[in-house]
Protein backbone atom coordinates (compact mmCIF):
# COMPACT_ATOMS: atom_id res chain seq x y z
CA UNK A 1 0.00 0.00 0.00
CA UNK A 2 1.46 3.43 -0.98
CA UNK A 3 -0.08 6.68 0.90
CA UNK A 4 0.28 10.33 0.74
CA UNK A 5 -0.34 12.36 3.67
CA UNK A 6 -2.02 15.58 4.26
CA UNK A 7 1.34 17.48 4.49
CA UNK A 8 2.65 15.97 1.08
CA UNK A 9 5.03 13.19 2.07
CA UNK A 10 4.82 9.82 0.41
CA UNK A 11 4.83 6.67 1.64
CA UNK A 12 4.38 2.85 1.42
CA UNK A 13 4.40 -0.50 3.12
CA UNK A 14 3.78 -3.80 2.90
CA UNK A 15 0.46 -5.31 4.11
CA UNK A 16 -1.19 -9.00 4.04
CA UNK A 17 -4.94 -8.59 3.28
CA UNK A 18 -5.75 -8.96 6.39
CA UNK A 19 -3.83 -5.75 7.31
CA UNK A 20 -5.49 -3.99 4.14
CA UNK A 21 -8.97 -4.62 5.33
CA UNK A 22 -7.91 -3.82 8.99
CA UNK A 23 -6.44 -0.40 7.62
CA UNK A 24 -9.44 0.13 5.17
CA UNK A 25 -11.62 -0.29 8.36
CA UNK A 26 -9.28 1.93 10.23
CA UNK A 27 -9.88 4.65 7.79
CA UNK A 28 -13.69 4.48 7.43
CA UNK A 29 -14.00 4.96 11.62
CA UNK A 30 -11.05 7.33 11.74
CA UNK A 31 -9.25 5.46 14.17
CA UNK A 32 -5.32 5.01 14.46
CA UNK A 33 -4.19 1.81 12.96
CA UNK A 34 -0.65 0.32 14.44
CA UNK A 35 0.22 -3.55 13.18
CA UNK A 36 3.64 -5.31 13.15
CA UNK A 37 4.96 -5.61 9.31
CA UNK A 38 8.41 -8.41 9.93
CA UNK A 39 9.96 -6.86 13.24
CA UNK A 40 9.43 -3.94 12.78
CA UNK A 41 5.64 -1.78 14.58
CA UNK A 42 3.75 0.77 11.98
CA UNK A 43 1.36 3.17 12.79
CA UNK A 44 -0.47 5.96 10.99
CA UNK A 45 -3.32 8.24 11.88
CA UNK A 46 -6.42 8.39 9.14
CA UNK A 47 -7.04 11.87 9.56
CA UNK A 48 -2.96 12.58 8.51
CA UNK A 49 -3.64 10.54 5.46
CA UNK A 50 -4.92 12.56 2.17
CA UNK A 51 -5.10 9.54 -0.05
CA UNK A 52 -4.23 5.94 -0.34
CA UNK A 53 -3.74 3.14 -2.73
CA UNK A 54 -3.52 -0.53 -2.12
CA UNK A 55 -0.71 -2.42 -4.82
CA UNK A 56 1.22 -5.17 -4.06
CA UNK A 57 1.28 -8.41 -4.21
CA UNK A 58 -2.13 -9.31 -2.10
CA UNK A 59 -4.72 -7.06 -3.85
CA UNK A 60 -7.34 -8.91 -5.77
CA UNK A 61 -7.65 -5.39 -8.06
CA UNK A 62 -3.87 -6.01 -9.50
CA UNK A 63 -4.55 -9.86 -10.03
CA UNK A 64 -7.27 -8.88 -11.96
CA UNK A 65 -5.54 -5.81 -13.88
CA UNK A 66 -2.64 -8.23 -14.63
CA UNK A 67 -5.17 -10.89 -15.70
CA UNK A 68 -7.11 -9.17 -18.27
CA UNK A 69 -4.19 -6.76 -19.71
CA UNK A 70 -1.92 -8.72 -21.69
CA UNK A 71 -5.21 -9.34 -23.92
CA UNK A 72 -6.36 -6.02 -23.77
CA UNK A 73 -3.19 -3.92 -24.52
CA UNK A 74 -2.09 -6.16 -27.41
CA UNK A 75 -5.45 -6.08 -29.39
CA UNK A 76 -5.50 -2.22 -28.80
CA UNK A 77 -1.95 -2.12 -30.21
CA UNK A 78 -3.07 -4.51 -32.99
CA UNK A 79 -5.96 -1.70 -33.94
CA UNK A 80 -3.50 1.22 -33.49
CA UNK A 81 -0.92 -0.33 -35.78
CA UNK A 82 -3.80 -1.13 -38.58
CA UNK A 83 -5.20 2.94 -38.14
CA UNK A 84 -1.38 3.54 -38.76
CA UNK A 85 -0.09 0.75 -41.14
CA UNK A 86 -3.56 2.25 -43.72
CA UNK A 87 -2.24 5.81 -44.34
CA UNK A 88 1.73 5.25 -44.22
CA UNK A 89 2.59 6.27 -47.89
CA UNK A 90 5.83 5.92 -49.90
CA UNK A 91 8.79 7.93 -51.33
CA UNK A 92 11.47 7.08 -53.80
CA UNK A 93 14.09 9.38 -53.03
CA UNK A 94 16.88 10.10 -55.69
CA UNK A 95 19.69 11.96 -54.43
CA UNK A 96 22.22 14.10 -56.57
CA UNK A 97 24.91 12.16 -54.53
CA UNK A 98 23.72 8.91 -56.35
CA UNK A 99 21.76 7.25 -53.35
CA UNK A 100 18.23 5.71 -54.47
CA UNK A 101 16.09 4.36 -51.77
CA UNK A 102 12.66 3.53 -50.80
CA UNK A 103 11.46 4.96 -47.52
CA UNK A 104 7.64 4.70 -46.04
CA UNK A 105 6.39 7.73 -44.32
CA UNK A 106 3.23 8.52 -41.76
CA UNK A 107 2.41 11.09 -44.04
CA UNK A 108 3.36 12.55 -47.80
CA UNK A 109 5.61 15.19 -47.04
CA UNK A 110 7.06 17.80 -49.37
CA UNK A 111 10.89 17.19 -48.23
CA UNK A 112 13.13 14.62 -47.18
CA UNK A 113 16.78 13.96 -46.27
CA UNK A 114 18.87 11.71 -48.35
CA UNK A 115 19.84 8.67 -46.07
CA UNK A 116 23.75 8.85 -47.67
CA UNK A 117 24.42 12.33 -47.62
CA UNK A 118 22.05 14.20 -45.47
CA UNK A 119 21.21 16.65 -48.25
CA UNK A 120 17.26 17.80 -48.67
CA UNK A 121 15.41 16.29 -51.55
CA UNK A 122 11.99 17.84 -52.53
CA UNK A 123 8.60 16.29 -53.72
CA UNK A 124 8.39 16.54 -57.69
CA UNK A 125 5.05 17.04 -57.67
CA UNK A 126 4.95 17.24 -61.34
CA UNK A 127 6.37 13.44 -61.83
CA UNK A 128 3.59 12.49 -59.19
CA UNK A 129 3.54 8.75 -58.05
CA UNK A 130 5.77 6.21 -59.71
CA UNK A 131 6.42 2.51 -59.59
CA UNK A 132 8.69 0.68 -57.30
CA UNK A 133 9.27 -2.59 -56.32
CA UNK A 134 7.14 -2.07 -53.03
CA UNK A 135 4.65 -0.54 -55.10
CA UNK A 136 3.18 3.45 -55.88
CA UNK A 137 5.60 6.38 -54.64
CA UNK A 138 6.04 9.73 -53.94
CA UNK A 139 9.19 11.10 -55.73
CA UNK A 140 11.35 13.11 -54.28
CA UNK A 141 14.85 14.34 -55.79
CA UNK A 142 17.57 17.24 -55.64
CA UNK A 143 18.93 16.15 -59.20
CA UNK A 144 17.05 18.84 -60.80
CA UNK A 145 15.09 22.16 -59.48
CA UNK A 146 11.88 21.23 -58.35
CA UNK A 147 8.86 23.51 -58.08
CA UNK A 148 7.96 24.01 -54.09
Amino acid sequence: MSYTLNSGIKGSINLSTKQIQDWIESYRVGSKYVTTVGKEHFGLSPELVADFKVHNEYSEQREYVTAIQPTAVSKATEQLTDAYNQHKVLIQVECKCGASSIVESAYKRSKWGCKECGDIVFLDSKKGMVDTTKGKAWYMTNKYFVER
